[in-house]
């Protein structure tokens, strides 16, 4: 019991990276907190946001986004706060602009070349299969048992 009691708290614990001590006493202000930190990129861990990251630098972004909707921020300029002190790096969804077309076009794009190669291979299967009049006489004669 012990045993499945400890496994459980070290499965659970990535989820509780938020900290009681860091949590607002205003709910709405708190939901908005989480809202916000839901788009953000650890830049550390870059797979989680920052509300399930255990990384120093995702608590000290976690707890700006905090101080910033206290000092009255919308959430937009939470977000470029952020954004300015960080990086763009920290969104989970970059703007489409500049060097970020890139990001956006990039998986289409080869996608689309992708499907391309695989059509072009189809076809030259295709017409690599064809027999000649020889071939075709003897395939025939080999079928009846000739």
């Amino acid at each position: 019991m012990k045993r499945l009691l400890l496994l459980l708290i070290f499965l659970a614990a990535p989820v509780f990276a938020v900290e009681p001590g860091e949590q607002l006493s205003d709910p709405a202000l708190e939901a908005r907190a989480r809202a916000i930190s839901a788009l953000l990129r650890c830049p550390q861990c870059q797979s989680e946001n920052i509300d399930n990251s255990n990384a120093t630098i995702a608590r000290d972004i976690r707890l700006f986004v905090r101080e910033r909707l206290v000092a009255g921020d919308t959430d937009a300029e939470v977000i470029d706060a952020v954004v300015g002190r960080y990086g763009e790096f920290v969104l989970f969804l970059p703007p489409a602009r500049g060097i970020n077309w890139g990001l956006w076009l990039g998986g289409p794009f080869f996608l689309f070349v992708g499907f391309m190669i695989i059509r072009q291979n189809f076809r030259r299967k295709r017409e690599d299969s064809h027999l000649t009049d020889e071939e075709e006489a003897r395939f025939d004669a080999l079928m009846k048992g000739e």
